[in-house]
């Protein structure tokens, strides 16, 4: 079983932000406790007093927000940030990110979260398939930040499910997504690490924690599955 962690970054009524991203990490069931541990470990390290309450939240640790305000320097928690995105690097078997980013005025007759949120469940189901091509068969699993739209997305998920997308049909997710309080679970906090880069780049130019991660979205061969970017053509683009 494979679980598709995910988060967004950005807010889609506010018209001072250009994008919104909805994101995440596929894991094997196994890799799960284990990178929960890596988190805990890194957590102890940057706090020793009751680390299980620091929240790795990407956007708090940018702005020095909450616990992360007593925690050094601008500089110091940014090097957090890279620290934590890297615990990847240790895990082993197969796993990948998958991030869908919008800018928004690039459909304004669309609902911005129903896109992101229909290409990731594509995605998501085409990366269990080519597994399953290689005789690794396995299932999917979606769970969200509860932040999210439970209700709407759950009913996108069944609808996917039993008459398809605009790509298909869905056939290697067990269930409609679960949703869970990010406090409770260190992936969905990564999720939020994965998120939060890809806005920060595209908002902002500022590619520093993307650099770190960019590589290990899923990809077969040359070709780059797990991120989609739609934005406005600008100047000079055909």
């Amino acid at each position: 079983m494979y679980l598709l962690y995910v988060d967004d970054a950005g807010s889609i009524p506010n018209k001072n932000e250009r994008h919104f991203v909805l994101a995440g990490i596929a894991v094997f069931e196994r890799q799960v406790y284990h990178l929960d541990l890596l988190l805990d470990e890194l957590a102890r390290n940057i706090v020793a007093e009751e680390p299980h309450r620091l929240e790795f939240h990407a956007n708090e640790m940018q702005s020095g927000r909450n616990r992360w305000r007593r925690l050094g320097s601008r500089e110091v928690r940014r090097e957090c940030l890279c620290e934590a995105l890297k615990t990847t690097e240790q895990l082993k078997r197969e796993w990948a990110l998958f991030g869908i980013v919008v800018e928004k005025a690039a459909m304004p007759d669309e609902d911005v979260m129903d896109y992101c949120f229909e290409h990731l469940c594509s995605r998501f189901d085409q990366f269990l398939a080519r597994m399953h091509r290689r005789s690794n068969t396995q299932r999917g699993i979606i769970i969200m930040d509860e932040s999210t739209k439970e209700t709407r997305l759950q009913e996108l998920a069944i609808n996917f499910r039993r008459h398809g997308h605009r790509w298909g049909k869905l056939r290697n997710l067990v269930d409609v997504p679960f949703f869970v309080n990010s406090k409770a679970t260190r992936l969905v906090q990564y999720a939020d690490m994965v998120a939060y880069p890809l806005w920060r780049a595209y908002e902002h130019g500022d590619q520093q924690f993307l650099d770190v991660i960019k590589p290990r979205f899923d990809r077969a061969g040359e070709v780059v599955h797990g991120l989609h970017i739609l934005s406005l053509p600008r100047a000079g683009q055909a």
